[in-house]
């Protein structure tokens, strides 16, 4: 599922393949993944009009037009946004096609289509989707991180991966942050002492920075992630055998020995 570094990787996309370029053609080959806009709408708002600068906020990618509207791209579990030319072949999952000048082609492939498209005609329009999202966890400070963790009484991965506390951590950056603190993803958010919390915001944003370099939670060997879906996954810390459970209806790791039970 794209995560925050993934989504921030897509921007880096878009902003080299089109920024600054004139949107030709839009060609939308599955509306299933349009929200709340036709595809008539969509081609008329956007063709003609160039992507200014995008910007990311959790999950979600806004993708500005300047003075015009804005496409805002979620990926939900499967998507992707890549960049070829017009005349390379459709992949079977290339949903919509943005052809802009300078002979590039930005495409929205989803397999799943649990997200998609927005198109949000002004400022007002992207605050309303946006509304219900915590602050962007590459930019909370440690003032509002802190705050935010002790006011809620869930269970600390729960909480880190609630997009209306913190926007953009999914279900391997919050299992990997956690490891990295040395804090069981079990415990009560509201129970972590200052020193926990501060711990935790500072291997949120170590691990934030190398997984937004490497443009996806990169499977390391020396990170939880390269070892989690082992036949018989040990911690590549201290070699003990991980534990695996389901948490809110996710699959959650972490080492027994290295994140032990206390919070």
């Amino acid at each position: 599922m794209p995560e925050l570094p993934d989504v921030e990787g897509f921007r880096r996309v878009l902003q080299s393949c089109a920024k600054g370029r004139v949107i030709q053609r839009v060609d939308v080959r599955d509306a299933g993944v349009l929200h709340g806009v036709s595809a008539r709408r969509l081609r008329h708002a956007l063709e003609g009009r160039r992507f200014t600068e995008p910007e990311r906020h959790g999950k979600w990618l806004l993708a500005h037009t300047g003075e015009g509207p804005t496409l805002m791209l979620h990926f939900g579990m499967t998507g992707q946004l890549v960049c070829g030319r017009p005349a390379d072949a459709a992949e079977a999952h290339d949903r919509v096609l943005f052809t802009v000048s300078g002979d590039r082609q930005l495409r929205y492939r989803d397999q799943r289509k649990l997200q998609g498209l927005w198109l949000a005609d002004d400022d007002c329009a992207v605050a309303r989707l946006l509304v219900r999202l915590g602050p962007d966890a590459m930019a909370v400070d440690l003032k509002e991180f802190e705050a935010v963790l002790s006011s809620r009484r869930g269970r600390v991965k729960t909480v880190l991966t609630d997009q209306s506390v913190l926007a953009g951590l999914g279900n391997l950056l919050a299992d990997e942050i956690l490891w990295h603190a040395r804090l069981r993803p079990t415990g009560r958010a509201s129970d972590l002492t200052g020193a926990e919390r501060r711990r935790l915001y500072t291997h949120m944003r170590r691990t934030l920075r190398s997984a937004v370099t490497a443009g996806c939670v990169p499977r390391r060997d020396s990170w939880l992630t390269g070892h989690r879906d082992d036949l018989f996954p040990t911690c590549p810390r201290c070699g003990d055998l991980l534990c695996r459970s389901r948490m809110a209806g996710r699959t959650t790791v972490w080492c027994p020995q290295c994140q032990p039970d206390g919070l």
